[in-house]
């Protein structure tokens, strides 16, 4: 009887989404028990009641159509819904399992992800991480990706699910080879006369925007000799004496533990930058997704708020 069920429909969806997450046709019927041909013709036949091409096919490779991404997206979705409904009705437990599909902020994760991820693998054998790194707002639906890291003033109307999971702020630092060669800024106004080295991201505005306790704040056009859009770079930069950078807390919170920086003209720095987990725009969340955004609230948020709480109780 249950092999009757598993026809139709739900059976062409199940192979479409097995042959974009396998890589090819041959490779998805030997996941799914069937021929070549028969997983061919499943999505074929699904093509043909859409009216609408799915997926691109060449000799070598396959990829998805505009279309394709977008209903691979809703496919997931339904098939989620179809199992969690038959494990709730059976009694059987949702294991997360299956590939989960990260992207983050480079900086921001080799301060706060590579360190967990070991635990999260550790606690669930099930899952596979497949990570990568980006500076921008990601397309999470062309590259299938479940939850995305990011870290922003504020989200643009990008049509994402978001969940914050706290905030975090750039501050102020330079060498101590640099500072003993320069005066130390008194005010900000100073930092017109130094070396002002740059980042560049569409998280954040290129003016450097600084506020002080009493709501006072301070604007500032940078000029220096680097511009960069990695944190990690003009950290480099910064730590080899070459001026004042205004940088992301997490990407400079160990080298002012360990004294390669010093940070200057504390208690300035930005306002609060928004750190944000973005889902595609689906109702269904899966569970090794749910799994993945529990750990990190759990796990990484309090790292953030600590981290925080350090810099503002040494404002030297």
């Amino acid at each position: 009887m249950r092999k009757n069920l598993d026809n139709g429909v739900f059976h062409a969806m199940r192979a479409f989404v097995c042959v974009v997450d396998a890589g090819s046709f041959s490779l998805a019927a030997e996941q799914l028990g069937l021929t070549t041909a028969q997983v061919s013709r499943l999505v074929g036949e699904l093509e043909k009641r859409l009216n609408a091409k799915l997926l691109h096919r060449t000799t070598r490779q396959r990829s998805l159509t505009d279309i394709g991404a977008d209903y691979l997206e809703r496919c997931r979705e339904v098939l989620g819904l179809v199992a969690e409904a038959e494990a709730q009705a059976s009694g059987t437990a949702i294991v997360p399992s299956g590939c989960l599909r990260l992207q983050c902020m480079f900086s921001f994760g080799q301060h706060y992800v590579a360190p967990l991820l070991p635990e999260f693998i550790r606690r669930y054998p099930g899952i596979q991480v497949e990570y990568s790194t980006s500076q921008y707002l990601p397309n999470l639906l062309a590259r299938g990706t479940d939850v995305s890291l990011y870290v922003a003033e504020k989200l643009p109307d990008s049509g994402f699910v978001s969940r914050r999971l706290g905030k975090t702020f750039s501050v102020l630092c330079a060498s101590p080879a640099y500072l003993s060669e320069h005066d130390t800024p008194g005010t900000p106004a100073d930092l017109a006369r130094h070396p002002c080295l740059q980042a560049v991201n569409p998280s954040v505005s290129p003016i450097w925007t600084l506020v002080a306790p009493n709501k006072e704040n301070y604007e500032l056009a940078p000029e220096g000799p680097c511009i960069a859009d990695t944190p990690d770079l003009l950290r480099a930069v910064t730590e080899a004496g070459m001026g004042v950078a205004l940088l992301p807390l997490f990407s400079v919170i160990d080298a002012i533990r360990s004294g390669r920086l010093k940070r200057i003209l504390a208690p300035w720095r930005t306002p609060d930058i928004g750190v944000f987990a973005l889902m595609p725009s689906r109702h269904y969340m899966d569970a090794k997704t749910r799994a993945w955004l529990d750990f990190i609230d759990e796990r990484m948020a309090p790292e953030i708020e600590q981290d925080a709480r350090f810099i503002d109780s040494n404002r030297r």
